[in-house]
């Protein structure tokens, strides 16, 4: 399929998720970067309200859209792709917000394919950290990687959790599977 050719990185905020798109990117890997923080970004610049800590709703909503045109976009360049999260994410981000997953995004998280298995970064406290786009406690993003692990299973997927390891390793590791795909 060609979806097999496209594979997500997610956790919890602050795992290490973005270090590792951009050190993939600089070793030549075709990347996707995550949307939620250009979301963020956009409503904060023009002074919207769908934003994670304001109107949840709205934010994923966004998301959900952004999340399915850089998987078409992804698909489009025909090569191997690591997306720094998917649309199950949206499901994920709403049950950590404990908020009910509308149809039209759970039935985008069944039909939006990636490689069946994902790979996961846990919680990893000693790299957490906040900035302007990230505003979640360590405690919200230990619980947002526990939600992370629940959805994706229940999409059917298979979870490869990174190692709690230096970045080049990191890469080494996530280049080793997808290099088996």
């Amino acid at each position: 399929m060609d979806s097999d050719r496209l594979h997500v990185l997610t956790g919890g905020p602050g795992s290490g998720k973005t270090t590792l798109i951009e050190a993939l990117a600089a070793a030549g890997v075709a990347t996707s970067p995550e949307v939620g923080r250009a979301v963020i970004r956009e409503q904060r610049m023009a002074g919207g309200d769908a934003l994670p800590w304001a109107n949840q709703k709205a934010f994923a909503d966004l998301m959900v859209m952004r999340d399915i045109a850089a998987r078409e976009a992804a698909l489009a360049t025909g090569v191997i792709t690591v997306l720094d999260r998917g649309v199950p994410d949206v499901a994920g981000f709403l049950r950590v917000s404990g908020l009910p997953v509308p149809a039209h995004i759970d039935e985008a998280a069944r039909t939006c394919r990636y490689n069946p298995r994902v790979f996961i970064a846990p919680f990893w406290p000693e790299i957490f950290t906040g900035d302007a786009e990230r505003k979640q406690s360590p405690e919200v993003a230990e619980a947002t990687f526990a939600v992370m692990v629940r959805t994706y299973r229940d999409y059917g997927y298979d979870l490869v959790e990174l190692p709690r390891t230096t970045v080049a390793e990191r890469v080494a590791f996530v280049t080793g599977w997808i290099g088996r795909s």
